[in-house]
């Protein structure tokens, strides 16, 4: 028998347990024994639940337990997880997170420690959900060379960007909106600011490069500053706007970052809608690849974690050496040395300001709406240290979006 133990039986752990639960016969076939959950950590009673005598308060009970061979966090947050995962490591336990935070935070070092005590820290659902973009790029495509690895990570902000895109709302209005359906959160600054994003294309440029990526040099923009005109423009010129975690990989370097993106038709990412996530793979050998699903739910990211489990159930006497990444820092290149083509809003259409604009970015495209005492240019490819230095020398800028225009 293989016995579980849950650290918090929120949405993602009572998950972890239904899905063992309910697809113990066929887990047990794939693994060649029986899974079961034997302890769960709350600080919750649960009295007259089916699960009320597996439930314990304190951490020792799990740590100092020789029968418990997997510790399941979902927890979140970063302390006390840190603090009992590591401990469970030490311990010579595997241990398997859908803590994407403790992952960027701690994860060169947890990874280290099971390195050492040649047990496995896995973390497939911290990212993508059900989508296994952390197994993908680690075995599926372990023989690439990375040159991209893009994704609408947040199903959050793409659901309000989607409402804003094909029903005309507002930032407030679809926020409001993903708030009463349990989208987002009461305090919905991680999603739409970003950092969310964020700390997922840190986790998945680590494991590309086999170097760890702070996921604090990674220049990140949210999207509560886009509003209706940028998505009638983006609808003007047949394009949408999607929040991107994008990260790039040339001659050893990483540039990486999260902002609000206009996307035309043909790119892979531009039919990701709603809440569900996307994400495109670039490699030297592999070309263009698109992973998509649901990228979180208590279910989706419950079979991500068992998923993990019976990972480890074919490992369970061996570290696995290939996966995660190792001490070595990889330096993020500075938003002002990575290059894009920018979509830019100014005030007002005096031709002489017009002629003005069009002379400091050649060859740039015009965009103008009916009715709208504004005017757009799309530039061409531009470093953005320069791009921001021309703008410099330019008055009444609304606001820029960077794009990926063919």
């Amino acid at each position: 028998m293989f016995n579980i133990a849950i650290l918090g039986f929120g949405t993602v752990g009572s998950g972890v347990y239904e899905v063992i639960k309910e697809n113990n016969t066929l887990l047990k076939k794939k693994t060649g024994e029986g899974i079961a959950v034997k302890k769960i950590l709350d600080i919750r009673e649960f009295p007259g639940s089916e699960w009320e005598s597996l439930v314990v308060h304190d951490i020792k009970e799990i740590i100092e337990d020789n029968d418990i061979d997997v510790v399941v966090e979902t927890m979140g947050g970063t302390s006390p997880a840190f603090e009992f995962v590591r401990d469970a490591l030490l311990s010579g336990k595997h241990v398997t997170t859908s803590n994407k935070a403790l992952v960027a935070a701690h994860g060169t070092e947890l990874l280290k420690i099971a390195r050492e005590k040649n047990v496995n820290f896995f973390f497939e659902a911290s990212v993508g959900g059900g989508i296994p973009i952390i197994r993908t790029i680690t075995e599926s495509y372990a023989g690439e060379h990375f040159k991209e690895i893009t994704g609408i990570l947040n199903g959050t902000t793409n659901y309000i960007l989607t409402k804003m895109d094909t029903e005309g709302e507002d930032f407030e209005k679809a926020l409001s909106t993903a708030q009463e359906l349990g989208y987002a959160e009461r305090n919905p600054e991680a999603d739409v600011e970003g950092y969310d994003t964020c700390i997922k294309i840190a986790i998945l440029a680590s494991l590309a490069t086999g170097k760890e990526v702070n996921f604090e040099e990674i220049h990140t923009e949210g999207i509560t500053k886009i509003d209706t005109t940028d998505f009638e423009y983006a609808k003007h010129m047949k394009l949408s706007i999607k929040l991107f975690g994008d990260s790039k990989f040339e001659d050893g370097k990483v540039f990486a970052f999260v902002a609000p993106v206009m996307v035309e038709r043909d790119h892979p990412l531009y039919m990701v809608n709603d809440v569900f996530n996307g994400i495109m793979v670039e490699g030297n050998m592999l070309g263009k690849s698109m992973l998509y699903g649901s990228g979180a739910g208590k279910l989706p990211t419950a079979s991500a974690v068992v998923a993990d489990i019976v990972a480890i159930t074919k490992n369970k006497d061996k570290n696995v050496a290939t996966f995660g990444w190792g001490d070595e820092k990889q330096n993020v290149v500075d938003m002002n040395e990575t290059s894009h083509k920018y979509f830019v809003r100014f005030k007002g259409r005096d031709a002489k300001f017009i002629d003005k604009c069009k002379e400091t970015f050649k060859n740039a495209k015009e965009v103008y709406l009916d009715g709208k005492d504004e005017f757009a240019l799309v530039t061409d490819l531009m470093k953005e240290r320069d791009f921001l230095a021309a703008l410099n020398n330019l008055g009444d800028v609304i606001k820029y979006i960077r794009t990926k225009i063919a």
